[in-house]
C-alpha cells in the first residue's frame, strides 16, 4: 500500500470547543494506518458565511496515511458524531467540523468528498495554521505557504488570546 500525505481541518464553535478538538485529535491519532505528522497551533477565528454565530476554534492536522480518501471522510464523520454534531443548517454553528482538506494530489468533484476542499485556499483560518505544519504541501498547484501569504489574517487570533 502507498502512504499518502493528507490534511484535515478541525473547527468548533459550540460547547467545549477545545475538548471537541482534542477528542477528535485523539481519535485521529488512534486510527490504524494514520500517522500524525503535525498539528497546527490552535487559532480562534470569526465565523465565515452562514448565520450570526460564535467564533471558531480551528486547527489543521497533517497526516501520512494508508487509509483511503473515503476512509478519511468516514473518520471525519465519526469524529463529528462523537461530538454530537447536528447538521440542521448549512454553514451553521457546530460542535465539531472535520474537513478532508487534501489527499495527496488527488482531485475529486464528488459531492460528498470534493478534493482538494473547494474553499480551503480562500480561508485564512485553514491556510495560516496549515502553513505552520506543512508549508510545502501543494494544493491546486501552489504551496500552502504561497496561498497563506495572500490571505487577510484579520479575525484570526492565536490560542493564547482565546478565552473560553
Amino acid at each position: 500500500m502507498t502512504v499518502t500525505r493528507a490534511a484535515l481541518g478541525l473547527g468548533s464553535n459550540l460547547g467545549d470547543r477545545l475538548f471537541h478538538i482534542e477528542r477528535a485529535l485523539a481519535t485521529i491519532t488512534a486510527t490504524p494506518g494514520v500517522t500524525v505528522v503535525g498539528v497546527s497551533p490552535l487559532i480562534e477565528s470569526v465565523a465565515v458565511g452562514g448565520p450570526d454565530q460564535p467564533d471558531y476554534l480551528n486547527a489543521v492536522v497533517v497526516i501520512d496515511t494508508l487509509v483511503s480518501a473515503e476512509g478519511l471522510l468516514a473518520l471525519a464523520r465519526r469524529c463529528e458524531a462523537q461530538a454530537q454534531r447536528l447538521r440542521d443548517e448549512q454553514w451553521g454553528p457546530r460542535t465539531l467540523d472535520v474537513d478532508v482538506l487534501a489527499y495527496g494530489e488527488m482531485t475529486s468533484d464528488d459531492a460528498e468528498l470534493t478534493l482538494p476542499h473547494p474553499r480551503a485556499t480562500q480561508r485564512a483560518f485553514v491556510m495560516l495554521p496549515w502553513a505552520t505544519v506543512d508549508p510545502d504541501f501543494v494544493v491546486a498547484g501552489r504551496a500552502v505557504a504561497e496561498w497563506a501569504e495572500q490571505l487577510d489574517d484579520r479575525g484570526i487570533r492565536p490560542m493564547t488570546d482565546v478565552a473560553d
